[in-house]
């Protein structure tokens, strides 16, 4: 039996309030589970967040990547990427930083931003190309598996201190438990968001080109978002940076790697416009991203507000140039 319209819209925003919810229930329990494991052996909140939150909030991206390439849409899988790190600096950093100004607690996170910028140089040069083969895309993970190793190593040494106070739990595996619910919860809530909102669009009649281009990219971003906002209002600063440096770096070297293994990725099947003007706009962004933070060590609320204003002009941008097209 086919679903009326209204029938369709009334599930559609059942999803979506279902997302909401895990998303929100999820972030509480993957930032608790995170600072108590940072705490407990002794490494900053900051590794946790670029390493453990930064790979779990990655997941619905590298899915929906892996997925939409396999099936012959690489413009779907490296829009998806690019998007993603847009909506994490501008979007996610800007409605951060409302909830109280991101310092700078740990100077290691320079060595993270820096890697983020290397990350994205990367990025840019094998777009240049003609393909992303699958030898490129192992050598992006050996290097984001390096540099883990080497950021584990420098935590043990002593070089990075733990900065919060950690959560209590009932026992010794109430933690990891939680932080496997927690990630569960925040990919299943993206999934249910996404679908609910793509379904709402195509009901009110928008079309699935400005979908893919806004809400594909924006709800895969969601779990960032909804832990970062809630590590935030718990004061949790670096936990914030982390998740974000951290994701903006898993998606390119871990997402477009696997994704690059998996299928080689085609460039003639992509969008001029993503190399001409998005991979260039995601350069431009992470690299005052990362200039704030070494030199003023900090993001502020007006800071955050220019973000958010940012990231608002370049959807409208995006969805302008495509119904001028």
């Amino acid at each position: 039996m086919e679903l009326t319209s209204i029938e369709a819209l009334v599930l559609s925003l059942g999803a979506m309030g279902l997302g909401i919810i895990l998303l929100v229930r999820g972030g509480n329990w993957t930032v608790d589970s995170a600072v108590f494991i940072a705490q407990k052996f002794g490494i900053s909140p900051l590794l946790v967040g670029f390493t453990i939150v930064a790979f779990g909030t990655s997941l619905p991206e590298m899915v929906i990547s892996v997925l939409a390439n396999v099936q012959g849409s690489p413009g779907i899988a490296m829009g998806n990427v690019i998007g993603s790190n847009i909506a994490n600096t501008l979007l996610i950093i800007g409605v951060s930083a409302f909830f109280g100004t991101l310092y700078v607690v740990n100077k290691a996170i320079t060595k993270d931003l820096v890697m983020m910028m290397v990350a994205t140089g990367v990025l840019l040069s094998l777009m240049m190309g003609q393909v992303i083969s699958g030898l490129a895309g192992g050598a992006m993970l050996l290097m984001l598996v390096g540099y883990v190793i080497y950021q584990y190593r420098m935590a043990v040494q002593g070089e990075v201190i733990p900065e919060e106070d950690a959560p209590d739990f009932a026992n010794k595996y109430a933690p990891y438990l939680f932080l496997l619910m927690g990630l569960l919860a925040i990919a299943g809530g993206a999934e249910f968001l996404v679908r609910g909102a793509r379904v709402s669009a195509s009901v009110i009649g928008v079309p699935e080109s400005v979908i893919a281009l806004s809400i594909i990219a924006f709800g895969t971003s969601l779990p960032e978002l909804s832990t970062c906002i809630i590590a935030a209002r718990k004061g949790h600063s670096s936990m914030v940076l982390g998740n974000v440096i951290g994701s903006n770096v898993f998606n390119i070297l871990m997402i477009l790697g696997v994704t690059a293994i998996v299928k080689p990725i085609d460039m003639s099947g992509i969008a001029p416009q993503l190399i001409n003007f998005d991979m260039w706009f995601v350069l431009g962004v992470s690299a005052v991203f990362a200039a704030l933070l070494m030199m003023f060590g900090k993001i502020t609320r007006p800071v955050g507000a220019v973000f958010l204003l940012g990231y608002f002009a370049y959807n409208i941008y995006i969805y302008a140039l495509h119904i001028a097209v």
